[in-house]
């Protein structure tokens, strides 16, 4: 029986059972083992690991773990430098959280049918972010881009999304559509009338449209608060 001797950065405790934290962990094993698949039994996808260090040396995921080695596993940086736009793809629980992003303008991909293979295969072929509270989804090997979210509330998710990829300079509310995610388009309040209730008519003159699902909209009372949470967590990430 091999042991080893692991040593995780505070950003990732919470991750870990709590019988765990705050503390060195020391793990047992067989055969040869690699440092991604025994972080990942102990509940920590890959994808939240950032710098690994062997006995003070650089090692990377796929380092095979020798007895006695004293690992330190340091937690993802958030994409403070980040110089393209990053486009995510959600999981089918995380509705309101794509609402969110999408109403700041960013390019998010959600369908309440996904299926795990879907969700993989978008993140893999399209380079999109998965988001997801799965932790075994994001242990697929394949994944190299995605993050767990922590909280179970979309504001409290949001605030996570936009600090971890540094979001605030893409931030462009209002530019796409919250039900498909396509780009939106202003269009003349004569070509809409049809589909507005009467007092939308009578009180509101600026209308956007989306051109994929022909959704309509305008700055109603919503706005304003919509409007007060982007400012709140562009203001909150800075």
């Amino acid at each position: 029986m091999k042991v080893a001797r692991f040593d995780f950065a505070s950003d990732l405790q919470p991750l870990l059972k709590r019988g765990l934290r705050d503390q060195p962990v020391e793990m047992r094993f067989q055969g040869p083992q690699s440092v991604k698949h025994l972080i990942e039994s102990l509940g920590i996808p890959h994808t939240e690991v950032g710098p690994l260090r062997a006995n003070g040396e650089r090692i990377g995921l796929d380092y095979i773990v020798q007895d006695g080695d004293r690992i330190e596993v340091r937690a993802v940086a958030p994409a403070a430098d980040n110089t393209t736009e990053s486009r995510f793809v959600l999981d089918g629980h995380l509705g309101r959280l794509a609402s969110h992003l999408r109403m700041l303008g960013l390019d998010c991909l959600y369908q309440n049918g996904y299926e795990d293979k879907e969700l993989v295969c978008i993140s893999v072929e399209d380079g999109r972010i998965l988001l997801t509270r799965d932790r075994l989804l994001l242990m697929h090997k394949v994944i190299s881009q995605g993050y767990l979210l922590r909280s179970l509330n979309s504001t409290e998710q949001l605030y996570e999304v936009v600090q971890r990829y540094w979001l605030v300079k893409w931030v462009r509310p209002f530019e796409r559509c919250m039900n498909c995610n396509h780009p939106l388009e202003p269009v003349r309040k004569e070509s809409v009338l049809e589909k507005l209730e009467p007092l939308t008519k009578k009180y509101y003159d600026d209308f956007k449209l989306c051109p994929a699902c022909n959704q309509v909209y305008w700055k109603g009372s919503h706005y304003e608060r919509m409007l007060e949470l982007i400012e709140q967590v562009s203001q909150d990430v800075q």
